[in-house]
């Protein structure tokens, strides 16, 4: 089975002497449990897995019973690993934690503790406000073309159609299958489960059209004013920000901010949609494979996207330091703000605004290192291997 670069140092740091909980984060059927299962299966420490990943929510007392059966093992065979999976779904758990694991840091108790969640979601479930200094971070990411192409065999077409969720490769030989899966078992569990039952929404109905209109505009500038215009009941651009930040902080849309010399004004703009994995475009839209790659202008968006996508999620400490920028009919598709300045050009077969557009940025914000990605400068598929420094 295919062994992810995560998946290495999440075992190196669990072999590693206990200093603190390892929290794995990441968007659903990206494989964090398929990492922490590969971790478990191959040192040789006694383990226990456990998941609250349940219709029911389950409450402190289930948590505090699995750390007890862990606690057993730890004393009797030395040490032990505890892997918690989806544990933000259970209400009180940062304080629960934190009780447990300071009580077996007075004791001397080796129990290695592995936190498992969907996402950004887990961050601000707790583990900043009640385990600050107890833990590390591991981002598990949607998977990159790299990964797609070593463990399944895909070109780049196949990959920019299909996305980066593992769980739905085998299926990609009948399109309706494919779809169907990540329609219902990805966006909708994830849009149900990961958001609803763990965040206040008051308008659940508005959250799913936003994320539809997101799919259907991504590599797109679209004001929140155009946006309350085709949603129903959409209530005001505030409540549009928010639950656009719930569906980012769930790995599935991002709206970028744009570029400019204020961070307040950046944080202000018109955000440009942007799915976090293409397989979300194919499926809303419905396309086959075929009809997909024969409509230039949609396909074009889809590689802009996979662009956008690769910066997210190679972007690490970086990656609230993405934008765009737009001044009149002159644009930079991304702009990489890293301590140095990127401004990516993506050609992608659509209509284009002028390239004009990297030089007025560098001449509006000092020397930037230009990037043109497709026709005339690094191939696709190049720079979807690698990643911007």
């Amino acid at each position: 089975m295919y062994r992810r670069e995560l998946t290495e140092t999440l075992a190196r740091r669990l072999l590693d002497q206990r200093r603190f909980i390892q929290a794995l984060i990441g968007p659903r059927q990206v494989g964090k449990t398929t990492s922490v299962l590969q971790v478990l299966d191959a040192v040789a420490v006694p383990s226990l897995y456990a998941s609250a990943d349940e219709p029911a929510l389950k409450g402190t007392a289930w948590l505090e019973q699995q750390w007890e059966q862990a606690r057993i093992r730890a004393r009797s065979e030395r040490r032990c690993i505890l892997a918690l999976d989806e544990v933000q779904k259970i209400p009180g758990w940062s304080e629960a934690v934190k009780r447990l694991w300071d009580e077996d840091t007075r004791t001397g108790l080796d129990l290695r503790v592995c936190l498992l969640g969907s996402s950004s979601l887990l961050i601000t479930g707790g583990l900043t406000e009640s385990l600050a200094g107890r833990f590390e971070l591991l981002r598990a990411t949607h998977w990159l073309f790299g990964e797609c192409r070593e463990a399944f065999g895909w070109d780049l077409d196949t990959y920019l159609f299909h996305g980066g969720y593992p769980g739905a490769a085998p299926l990609i030989g009948d399109h309706a299958r494919w779809r169907a899966y990540v329609l219902d078992s990805l966006i909708e569990t994830t849009v149900s489960r990961d958001i609803l039952l763990t965040t206040r929404v008051d308008k659940p109905a508005l959250l799913r059209q936003l994320f539809f209109l997101a799919v259907e505009h991504s590599s797109q500038i679209l004001s929140f004013t155009k946006m309350l215009g085709q949603l129903h009941d959409a209530g005001n651009a505030t409540t549009l920000a928010h639950y656009l930040g719930l569906l980012e902080q769930a790995g599935l849309i991002r709206g970028l901010s744009k570029f400019s010399g204020s961070r307040i004004r950046r944080r202000a703009s018109i955000p440009k949609l942007l799915v976090l994995n293409t397989a979300l475009m194919s499926a809303v839209d419905g396309r086959s494979f075929d009809e997909a790659r024969a409509d230039g202008q949609y396909w074009g968006r889809l590689v802009e996207s996979a662009v956008g996508a690769h910066l997210h999620a190679t972007s690490g400490d970086h990656r609230d330091g993405i934008y765009y920028w737009r001044e009149g009919n002159q644009e930079v598709d991304y702009v990489l703000d890293s301590g140095d300045l990127w401004a990516i050009e993506v050609k992608s077969g659509r209509a284009r605004s002028s390239p004009a557009g990297i030089i007025r940025f560098s001449e509006t914000y000092g020397p930037a290192r230009k990037l043109l990605v497709g026709e005339g400068g690094i191939p696709v598929e190049e720079f979807l291997l690698g990643r911007v420094e």
